[in-house]
């Protein structure tokens, strides 16, 4: 299968879903239908990342043969290494790893290439390994954790921008990712849209919502907004409107 062209994500959807948390996004996109798209074991590896959004470019590994997951396959055409120069700037790298976390699927240096080539973030359903220097790159991972063997203790590298299972969600190459404190969720490309716009609103309403409960109103009727409260809301915005 030939590698997808990686597209690029205009300004202002990334600026609009920086304000928007992967907790909204995921009630959003249940009101949509879908209930599979917050990926499995991807913890921000230190503390303090800011949200992050960005096109995936997609990276897979399947199982070590012994064949083919050896310290030379580190130089084939077909290599993590190789993949790391077509990534573009500011796209997230989600990796399928098949949930292994005894075999790290990057470490310092190839964290380090991807950050001076501007990549967003890193994602993936394994591990790191090196972990001082992959901090110590400030390229933002968000993993299962750490583990000192490298990748061809565990994992055959098998190629780059197609569709993957990542901690078990299909993520196709340019679906929208977003990261944060909670994890990653993946928005589908042909969605984004009618999601982003749904998304910003409700933002709004849950802050909203939140000054209320603030104020000492009860939740019953509140959260979620009955027509009373709806109508106040909708004041509320009216009135915000009107001041900008």
């Amino acid at each position: 299968m030939a590698a997808v062209e990686s597209q690029p994500l205009d300004d202002n959807v990334v600026r609009a879903l920086q304000g928007v948390s992967t907790a909204t996004l995921t009630t959003v996109l249940l009101k949509h239908g879908l209930r599979n798209v917050w990926i499995r074991g991807t913890r921000p590896l230190a503390p303090g990342y800011p949200r992050i959004v960005g096109r995936a470019f997609t990276l897979r590994f399947v199982s070590a043969r012994e064949d083919l997951a050896t310290p030379a396959s580190w130089g084939s055409p077909i290599s993590t290494r190789a993949a790391i120069e077509e990534m573009p700037a500011g796209c997230i790298a989600v990796v399928c790893a098949m949930g292994v976390t005894d075999a790290g699927i990057f470490g310092d240096i190839l964290c380090a290439r991807m950050q001076k080539r501007g990549v967003g973030a890193l994602v993936t359903d394994g591990v790191v390994r090196d972990v001082a220097g992959v901090l110590g790159t400030h390229l933002p991972v968000w993993c299962q954790g750490t583990a000192a063997p490298a990748s061809v203790a565990g994992l055959t590298f098998v190629g780059w921008q197609e569709p993957i299972d990542c901690g078990g969600v299909a993520v196709f190459p340019n679906d929208i990712i977003v990261v944060d404190q909670d994890g990653a969720v993946l928005i589908p490309a042909a969605m984004l849209d009618e999601v982003l716009a749904a998304s910003v609103e409700q933002e709004r309403l849950e802050g909203w919502i939140m000054s209320q409960v603030e104020q000492g109103v009860k939740l019953p009727g509140l959260y979620p907004p009955n027509e009373e409260n709806k109508a106040k809301y909708a004041a509320w915005v009216k009135e915000m409107s009107s001041r900008t």
